[in-house]
């Protein structure tokens, strides 16, 4: 998302009261923390912060540094004092939304957002950022109609531009989304997203020319660190579709350091909340008694280990509903944390069975929509599997499908995936490491709630495709039909990087760490697998 720093008419009046060379030290770090450069960011304010840390315009910086860095709580205290001084300013609206999606609460940033167009409806910035914030949230009309706006405002936002050609690329319009990625390109040749999504269409056989333009690009000043790390990833795929698989490891490496040095991920820390919600949870807490729930199926795993295709299978169904990645379910967690001012889970002990069902209605309100045409609706996020004991409390009848892969080829595919936010992807130490959080974890919860928790497997799935989607259909509760089978050929908008692959019949040539050979010996070892070649134990 934009932050713009230091852009507008109002640049002079938000610098008032500050000296000449605190002015200097401002507009330095408002350049580098544009560019995503936190420490430049932190040094060139570090003279701001000294003299004057009560200032709104020094606190805003400081927030957007304390963001990158992903101390959200303080990067939230300095912001709201900013914004306490200057309400009426569309951009410190426009920094406090960031701040507030990044630490996860985005309905309070899409009303903030919606408050900085309000105040200044001319801010590009602000309508480019509610578009980003309403496709994470599924509300594809609505962020489409944003981007829009940012577009007729400033005609040369190429990043507006761009992930509106995302939007035709969930839309199964690749055609024309490869048209407006290549329009893009041509006018702005490091727009890493647009790189990016050129190179996740799976129909797009990108060639040498591509990476000889895509280095160039990365070499060029211009470039931001996230146009760098979009643009690593696009490499690799190049490299990849080349043959050429180390090259490809290199330029992962590469994008993927870039994206670490500015947010690390703390294996520990991670555990240790794993095993909060795990404790927190045993016994299991009297939950809703009304038997909410049995209209949800809850479709959970990593990224990349099939979670988008059972979605597919489920939503060909007649009586069901693909909603996508829906962020309601931690919303609703997030906001009865912020209710009982404690984080999740340590508010789970003083949880009543009459609490647990007023968050079940929560989440059946907030979802409804996807209900209104069909019986049943799918919500398909991922990490919802760090919340399956909490759905169980809240909505005892809902079915949640646990989607495993290969561990090595799951951690391959996160590594070589542009997944934003997704912090633990950058090393295969890390990569191990959530991994076998989550194999704990899931593993528990299969043991504990048999008849709701349902263990769907990717590679049993090509083996034996017809008795692996009834067994799902099965576990759901619904008539076997069909379409499910012939899931691609289901029309509907896929927002995952997994949507061309779900168009097309299931292939069983998918795996694609065998191509890498001895270079993923690091990965294997990690996950404590024999190297490249030699026997399984």
């Amino acid at each position: 998302m934009a932050h713009v720093m230091a852009a507008g008419s109002k640049v002079t009046s938000r610098l008032d009261g500050l000296s000449a060379d605190v002015v200097q030290c401002v507009l330095a770090a408002a350049h580098a923390l544009e560019g995503g450069r936190a420490d430049h960011a932190q040094q060139a304010l570090s003279g701001a912060l000294a003299a004057r840390p009560d200032h709104p315009e020094v606190q805003r910086l400081h927030a957007g540094i304390l963001n990158l860095r992903g101390d959200h709580a303080r990067a939230l205290q300095s912001m709201r004092s900013a914004l306490a001084q200057r309400p009426g300013d569309a951009l410190y609206h426009n920094t406090f939304a960031t701040i507030l999606a990044d630490a996860g609460n985005l309905d309070g940033a899409i009303a903030a957002l919606r408050r900085a167009c309000e105040l200044q409806p001319d801010l590009a910035a602000a309508w480019y950022n509610l578009g980003i914030l309403l496709t994470r949230c599924v509300r594809y009309a609505e962020s489409a109609d944003a981007l829009r706006r940012a577009v007729a405002l400033s005609p040369h936002h190429l990043q507006a531009r761009a992930q509106l050609a995302d939007l035709l690329r969930m839309s199964d319009r690749s055609d024309e989304a490869i048209v407006e990625y290549r329009k893009v390109l041509a006018e702005r040749p490091w727009t890493g997203i647009a790189w990016w999504g050129l190179a996740d269409i799976k129909s797009v056989a990108m060639n040498e020319r591509d990476s000889v333009e895509i280095r160039a690009a990365l070499a060029d000043s211009r470039a931001t660190e996230d146009d760098r790390i979009a643009m690593g990833f696009a490499l690799a795929k190049v490299l990849d579709d080349l043959g050429r698989y180390g090259e490809s490891l290199d330029a992962l490496a590469q994008a993927n350091a870039i994206a670490r040095s500015r947010k690390t991920w703390d294996a520990s820390a991670f555990d240790d909340a794993v095993e909060a919600i795990r404790n927190a949870f045993v016994p299991a807490p009297v939950g809703s008694r009304s038997g909410l729930g049995g209209e949800l199926i809850f479709v959970v795993g990593q990224p990349r280990s099939g979670t988008t295709l059972a979605e597919q299978i489920l939503a060909s169904h007649s009586r069901v509903e693909g909603a996508g990645e829906l962020t309601d379910l931690p919303s609703v967690i997030a906001e009865e944390s912020r209710r009982r001012n404690a984080g999740f889970p340590h508010w789970v002990d003083a949880m009543r069975s009459d609490d647990w069902e007023r968050l079940g209605h929560r989440y059946l309100q907030r979802t409804a929509y996807w209900r209104q045409g069909r019986a049943v609706s799918v919500d398909k996020l991922p990490n919802n599997w760090l919340y399956i004991a909490a759905i169980r409390a809240m909505l005892p009848q809902a079915r949640i499908v646990v989607c495993r892969r290969d561990a090595l080829e799951t951690c391959l595919s996160c590594y070589r995936q542009y997944l934003a936010g997704n912090d633990y992807t950058r090393t295969f130490t890390d990569l191990a490491a959530y991994w076998r959080a989550f194999d704990r974890s899931v593993r528990g919860m299969l043991e504990q709630h048999p008849t709701h928790v349902h263990e769907h497997d990717y590679e049993a799935l090509l083996a034996d495709p017809e008795a692996r989607i009834r067994a799902l259909l099965s576990f759901c509760a619904l008539p076997f039909e069909e379409a499910c089978v012939n899931f691609h050929q289901t029309h509907r908008t896929v927002g995952s990087p997994s949507a061309m692959q779900v168009r097309q019949p299931l292939r069983r040539d998918t795996a694609r760490a065998p191509r890498y050979g001895a270079l993923l010996d690091p990965l294997r070892i990690e996950l404590g697998r024999p190297r490249f070649g030699e026997p399984v134990a």
